[in-house]
């Protein structure tokens, strides 16, 4: 499967879209109007070896209801990836098996890598 999972008005999720170049090859999934299913959230599970990957600390969520101070087990983190959009850290690139979170320099450095070979 070749999928990202994005948010449409996350002016760095289009940057790196644009700059990884993904083509018609790939199916593009804007959260915020398609939700992910929890089907979706399971395969990423797998992917990623644990919820707590998928999850975006740095939502305005989080802090909103100081989670922070919260001992969150896996359970909780499917949880709120399930009930709200912004919990899931973003572009979420899916490339066959491999999978890459987020938009650090070095995740998009590794998708890119992965994506020429």
């Amino acid at each position: 499967m070749k999928k990202v999972y994005y948010l449409s008005t996350c002016d760095t999720c289009k940057r790196i879209m644009n700059e990884l170049e993904l083509g018609d090859a790939f199916i593009k999934q804007d959260i915020k109007e398609q939700g992910i299913s929890g089907e979706e959230l399971e395969e990423l599970q797998n992917l990623s070896g644990s919820y707590e990957a998928l999850f975006s600390k740095r939502a305005r969520l989080y802090r909103e209801r100081n989670l922070k101070d919260q001992e969150l087990l896996e359970e909780d983190f499917k949880n709120l990836l399930m009930e709200h959009y912004t919990f899931l850290k973003r572009p979420v690139i899916v490339n066959n098996d491999e999978i890459f979170i987020g938009n650090s320099k070095k995740t998009v450095e590794a998708a890119k890598k992965s994506l020429t070979n």
